[in-house]
């Protein structure tokens, strides 16, 4: 059992970092700073809203979303690791790996020179983990909160062998209406259309939403952003150790098929995710380590 005042007398921070247990039995780290406002989860390394104080929350959350163990939370930020989607061989495994369903440990809390604030959770290598993984690592999630947010995955590899893995960092971002918003950054770049299981190119200069999409650009480091007509701002993305940008909605039928998620919530998220998938796997030696990461912000 994790004890949250045990945590605030290790790692809190007067004022700027706090443990609390939040939306059932869940331990959330509780982020404040000059700059903005988060919530994590230590279920999952999972970041759960970023408020940036001149502008409204960042982050969708699904109100229908679980909060217990062995159910993801639906929302956010979850941390797809060591795969992404549906293992490749053996479907009984956890959809998206097993990281996001699984306790990190905290490592360490930082209040930065510049005002910033920095979490670090830690997930090893276990029994627990070997169940699905045969491998021996180290992962941890480096977030910064300031005036972006930053979110890196770093992954140690502990064992005698190389290994291969995949991951995402699944990113839902809230917006004012799917109808309302265009995402910038992915003309002229392939993708893999995994509805159809077709490959194009896209064309337009702006990536609109009327229908379920899910596209995975391939090759890809580019910054995108998403122009939100209703909110009157624009949410920025980079990204780096990654070449597959996913960008997921499920639109009104399948949305209403999700039993974490409203009927209509498909209407004020759009995901747009920095991915390691398909032809674009990571490969690491052992002793070493691959960062995979987003930045986040938000223009008015």
């Amino acid at each position: 059992m994790i004890d949250s005042d045990e945590l605030d007398d290790k790692f809190g921070i007067e004022g700027e970092v706090g443990f609390m247990e939040m939306d059932g039995e869940l331990v959330f780290i509780n982020v404040s700073n000059k700059y903005a406002d988060a919530d994590i989860c230590l279920y999952g390394a999972h970041v759960t809203s970023f408020r940036p104080v001149r502008t409204m929350e960042m982050l969708w959350m699904s109100s229908e979303s679980n909060y217990e163990e062995g159910k993801a939370i639906r929302g956010g930020i979850p941390v797809c690791f060591p795969w992404f989607g549906p293992h490749k061989t053996d479907s009984s495994l956890p959809q998206h790996g097993f990281a996001r369903l699984m306790y990190w440990d905290v490592l360490a809390t930082k209040s930065l020179p510049n005002g910033e604030t920095q979490v670090d959770l830690i997930l090893k290598s276990s029994e627990e983990t070997r169940k699905y993984w045969p491998y021996d690592f180290e992962a941890v999630m480096h977030l910064t909160i300031g005036t972006t947010l930053t979110v890196t995955l770093d992954v140690k590899n502990t064992s005698a062998e190389s290994f291969e893995y995949g991951c995402a960092l699944h990113s839902y971002f809230f917006i004012s209406d799917i109808a309302h918003i265009g995402i910038e950054g992915l003309k002229g770049l392939s993708y893999l259309n995994q509805l159809t299981g077709e490959t194009g190119k896209q064309d337009e200069d702006v990536l609109q939403i009327s229908e379920p999409l899910t596209r995975h650009y391939q090759n890809t480091e580019t910054p995108v952003a998403i122009a939100d007509e209703g909110f009157r701002r624009r949410i920025t993305i980079e990204k780096a150790g990654s070449k597959v940008t996913t960008v997921w909605n499920p639109a009104e039928e399948a949305c209403a098929g999700m039993g974490d998620m409203p009927d209509d919530g498909f209407a004020n998220f759009v995901c747009v995710e920095a991915t390691a998938s398909f032809d674009y796997m990571i490969t690491v030696a052992p002793g070493e380590s691959f960062q995979t990461s987003q930045v986040f912000g938000v223009e008015e």
